[in-house]
C-alpha cells in the first residue's frame, strides 16, 4: 500500500542504512509533500525513492487510494463531503500505522490531512467538525510543509494521472486554496513553478534534505 524509500540496495534487498532504531515512544516526524494537481509531486516522491533509507516512509496520496479504489466520485455537495471525510480517515490511519510500528523515523506524506479543507465544499469550519478535529490540531501534527506550485501554462500541466479531472485553470484554483488551508504553519516551504522541472526537484529536495536521515555513505 506504501513503498518505502530506499538509498542504494545492498545483496538480497537489504538497504544501506546507518539509522539508529528508532527510539519506543519517540514521535513519528510526519512531513507533507503539497500542491496543486499537477504540481509534480509524484515526481519528487520517485525521486526520492532512490535517495533516502528504510526508515522514511512513503505514505501515497489517500484520495487517489479512495478514487481508485472505487469510491464514487460525485459532484453533489454530499458527495464532496463524504469524499473527504474518506480521504481523511485513510490519510489518519496510514499515519498512525506507520507510527505504531515504531520503525520509521520519518513519514513523508503525499499531501495531508489539512488539504481536505481546501476540497471541502462551503465553510472550512464544515470541515473540521465534520472530521472530528480542529485545523490547530492538525496543523500541529506535521513538522514541514514542502508545498509544489501549479504550473500556470498549459503545455506545463501534466493530466496524465487518471483521477485527476481539474484543467489548468481549475488545478491553480485548487493550488491557491491549498495555500491558504496551509496558511500559518510555522515550517513551510513554498516553491514556484519553474520553466525546468530539474530546479524545483532540486529545491523540493533540499528543503526535505535537513528533516531526514542523511543516506548511508
Amino acid at each position: 500500500m506504501w513503498d518505502r524509500l530506499p538509498t542504494p540496495l545492498l545483496p538480497h534487498g537489504e538497504v544501506a542504512c546507518g539509522c539508529a532504531p528508532r527510539a519506543s515512544g519517540s514521535p513519528l516526524d510526519l512531513i507533507v509533500l503539497t500542491g496543486g494537481p499537477g504540481a509534480g509531486k509524484t515526481a519528487v516522491l520517485a525521486a526520492a525513492r532512490e535517495i533516502y533509507c528504510q526508515h522514511v516512509v512513503l505514505l501515497p496520496e489517500a484520495a487517489t487510494i479512495i478514487f481508485g479504489g472505487g469510491f464514487p466520485r460525485s459532484r453533489t455537495t454530499p458527495g464532496r463531503e463524504a469524499a473527504q471525510r474518506a480521504i481523511f480517515h485513510v490519510q489518519r490511519e496510514a499515519e498512525r500505522l506507520v507510527d505504531d510500528e515504531q520503525v520509521a523515523h520519518v513519514g513523508l506524506c503525499d499531501r495531508g490531512t489539512v488539504d481536505g479543507e481546501a476540497y471541502w465544499p462551503g465553510d472550512p469550519a464544515g470541515y473540521w467538525e465534520a472530521v472530528g478535529t480542529t485545523r490547530a490540531e492538525q496543523v500541529a501534527r506535521y513538522s514541514l510543509v514542502v508545498h509544489l506550485r501549479t504550473p500556470t501554462r498549459e503545455g506545463s500541466y501534466n493530466q496524465e494521472n487518471p483521477v485527476r479531472i481539474e484543467d489548468v485553470t481549475a488545478a491553480q484554483q485548487v493550488d491557491e486554496r491549498i495555500l491558504a488551508a496551509w496558511d500559518g504553519h510555522p515550517n513551510r516551504v513554498v516553491i514556484d513553478a519553474r520553466t525546468r522541472f530539474e530546479d524545483k526537484l532540486h529545491d523540493a529536495l533540499a528543503a526535505i534534505a535537513p528533516h531526514v536521515p542523511a543516506p548511508a555513505g
